[in-house]
């Protein structure tokens, strides 16, 4: 046994484990990071297999650099789609103007987009767990609640049949929007709730053939219909926003759903439908991703906004990298719980609110006014966007997160007039 090897099962015979709460795509991905750092790690999700998710799918290259770090990239990319170009389309006008994410190439090793259920990710974190013998992965287990002290945390879980108590070095809840761990730390989820619903509905109708160049994502403005046309590997996705005022079970019948997508593009037929759900749509952030000295939020327990641009589970995908380095800094080498507990909030509850829910908000704004002059303001500045190599490659760092990747990192840095400061 060398070194190495010698120290990392000294960390994980001294260390109580890490317990996440939530086996989703951030969940799951924290649990992988730490696992694979020598961390012990229990991963706990309250249903008895993995969710067959399909709200989410779009990595962007920053994260796919992310996840080649785990290896989890090379076994997600033949499971998808891979996307190079995106579209945003005006209905009304018929005018469209795509963007290459292969300028990006040099910026990023994935100047790409991948179109892959978040299901998927889970799924393949969750196999790659097993090899590793101090993480564990419990499913029909939720946590309820907690207690935490200054030296650790006993989370309160239910197994199905009775409730019994873990104790862990910390906790991150990674549950969803309604986290019980956010709920339980009396934490405030400030921001708000969009009146209208959003139908997302999957079809394998090939609309690539009906419709006159278009991409494998589409952003289609109209003051009256927008939608999102995303493909997958296997099929077409189609989000609508919906009658605050109609009944969800209505918004869900075959009949209305037909109607949408024959207005979407007439044919002969009903159209097939592989999959639907309404969901509503929020922009909030918690007012701390750090509750305190034992106990972390993440992903959507910790941020939620519209998915317009495919911020929300990237986002959260940020959030567990961020995490997951400075819990294996504290756990592993002894660095400043308190400095780097703190700082994880600065940087990622930072850029949460100045960049996604910012840009999310930008998002929905342009594909739905009603508004003649916003509309021609929209469209003149995507025709500026195509104009410029110089605005549209800062579009693109922009649109991918990967520039807001790199202000986050900058949060925190020491500069050398703090060095100065420090000597002085």
């Amino acid at each position: 046994m060398n070194t190495a090897e010698a120290d990392l099962r000294s960390v994980r015979s001294e260390v109580q484990p890490v317990l996440i709460a939530g086996g989703g795509p951030v969940g799951a991905t924290l649990a992988l990071y730490l696992a694979q750092a020598g961390v012990p790690v229990i991963l706990f999700e309250g249903a008895e297999e993995f969710p067959l998710d399909l709200r989410a799918s779009t990595f962007h290259p920053p994260t796919l650099d992310m996840l080649d770090e785990l290896g989890l990239t090379e076994k997600l990319i033949p499971q998808g789609l891979i996307v190079r170009e995106f579209q945003f389309r005006e209905r009304a006008s018929g005018e469209a103007f795509s963007f290459n994410l292969a300028r990006l190439a040099g910026v990023t090793n994935h100047p790409y987009r991948l179109q892959c259920e978040q299901y998927k990710l889970v799924m393949t974190a969750a196999e790659m767990l097993e090899q590793y013998p101090h993480a564990e992965v419990r499913m029909g287990t939720k946590v309820l609640g907690y207690s935490s002290t200054s030296a650790g945390v006993k989370a309160l879980v239910f197994d199905g049949e009775q409730e019994h108590c873990v104790h862990g070095s910390f906790l991150v809840g990674t549950d969803g929007a309604n986290s019980r761990i956010r709920h339980a730390s009396a934490t405030l989820f400030e921001g708000l709730t969009y009146p209208e619903r959003f139908l997302v509905v999957s079809t394998r109708f090939p609309f690539e053939r009906v419709f006159d160049q278009l991409r494998w994502v589409n952003y289609v403005s109209d003051p009256d219909e927008w939608c999102v046309l995303l493909k997958t590997r296997d099929l077409w996705r189609v989000q609508f926003p919906t009658d605050p005022a109609a009944d969800p079970e209505q918004l869900l019948s075959d009949a209305f759903i037909q109607d949408r997508l024959q207005r979407l593009h007439p044919k002969e037929g009903d159209y097939d439908i592989e999959h639907r759900t309404l969901y509503r749509v929020h922009q909030r952030v918690a007012e701390t991703y750090r509750v305190d000295d034992r106990v972390l939020l993440a992903g959507d327990a910790a941020h939620v906004n519209n998915p317009l641009g495919g911020m929300g589970m990237n986002g959260g995908i940020h959030d567990a990298f961020s995490l997951g380095e400075k819990l294996v800094a504290i756990i592993r080498e002894g660095a400043d719980r308190h400095r780097l507990l703190d700082l994880y909030d600065e940087q990622r509850r930072g850029i949460c609110i100045a960049f996604i829910q910012a840009r999310t908000k930008e998002n929905k704004r342009i594909m739905e006014s009603k508004s003649t002059s916003l509309q021609e303001e929209r469209r003149k500045k995507f025709r500026r966007l195509a104009e410029s190599q110089e605005e549209q490659d800062e579009y693109l760092l922009e649109s991918s997160m990967i520039k807001s990747l790199w202000d986050s990192l900058e949060i925190g840095k020491e500069k050398p007039a703090d060095k100065g400061r420090e000597a002085a």
